[in-house]
């Protein structure tokens, strides 16, 4: 480890960088130090905007001035990943032009490295195109399968991120959820609020003084007992369609932070299954198929499974 070992200023100037995330801004640019400790510099406000502390969503403006105090480090070794793990990657893409890669992201692999993982996806991809400077456009969780957007320069991300900020993104997402629905369609106004578990573990709950947050469902199938449901998101909150599912009493199969815990399905069975946008007069729309595996659950579902 080394030490970064003076307080640093940065004042932002570049009308580019107005509108981007404070953590976006401090991994990029603090690319030896864990994303851990960045998130953790920010929460205890050692990092700070214009004097005051911010939360990591804070988005930046012209003529603010950010404190970064010393940290520890990395020393520069280039990290290690699988060829495997590449070779998969790149397998997942489903679009790729000059600006953006929208890949068809696996379940189980993360959109970054964090305190727990070396890497992620934008990290493999980094690795293995070290000549393009790749952005992340958005999140999904990690237990979450389907369309991910990547972007390869600042024009584009900043774009696109716009376009997310605007709600001018239009998400949908399949999942199987537990149970029968009643209906065939529900909408879904509930407010979100992050809590911490008396673990620490950070989780989400409907609550009055949470963020606005709207889901759309639709039933797409039935089986004996589980339902195929789309949903379309119309905000970004964390776990949205995770936590609006159970509080219509159908929680997504094989969630074992809303669901059944002791439940046998090995994966979350969620997919976000279309992206659709525009920038630029340019249409963009994605369709991420579905797994084998995730068809293979369905199919055992049909027959009369259980595996809530």
């Amino acid at each position: 480890m080394s030490m970064i070992s003076q307080v640093k200023t940065r004042t932002i100037s570049d009308p580019d960088e107005a509108g981007r995330r404070i953590d976006n801004l401090l991994i990029s640019i603090l690319k030896k130090v864990p994303r851990g400790l960045i998130y953790r510099l920010i929460r205890q406000g050692q990092v700070r905007i214009n004097g005051r502390r911010v939360k990591q969503d804070y988005r930046l403006q012209v003529g603010d001035q950010i404190r970064i105090p010393p940290i520890r480090s990395r020393e520069d070794s280039p990290i290690k990943i699988a060829d495997s793990f590449l070779e998969n990657l790149e397998r997942s893409i489903i679009f790729e032009d000059d600006n953006l890669i929208c890949f068809n992201k696996p379940e189980g692999v993360a959109v970054h490295g964090g305190s727990s993982l070396r890497y992620g996806l934008i990290e493999g991809i980094r690795v293995s195109r070290s000549d393009t400077k790749f952005e992340l456009a958005h999140r999904i969780d990690r237990e979450t399968s389907g369309c991910l957007l990547v972007c390869k320069n600042r024009k584009t991300l900043v774009a696109v991120q716009s376009e997310f900020k605007n709600r001018n993104v239009r998400k949908v997402y399949e999942f199987y959820s537990v149970g029968n629905w009643n209906g065939r369609n529900k909408s879904v106004h509930q407010k979100l609020k992050r809590y911490k578990t008396a673990w620490g573990e950070r989780r989400v709950k409907i609550d009055v003084l949470g963020q606005n947050a709207r889901t759309d469902f639709r039933v797409l199938d039935k089986a004996p007992h589980a339902t195929r449901v789309e949903a379309v998101l119309h905000t970004g909150r964390t776990h949205q369609i995770r936590v609006h599912s159970k509080h219509c009493g159908n929680p997504i199969i094989g969630d074992r932070k809303y669901g059944n815990l002791e439940g046998n399905c090995q994966r979350l069975c969620l997919h976000a299954v279309r992206l659709s946008f525009e920038i630029e007069g340019l249409k963009y729309k994605f369709d991420a198929p579905k797994s084998k595996e995730l068809e293979d659950i369905w199919g055992e579902l049909v027959l009369g499974a259980r595996l809530d």
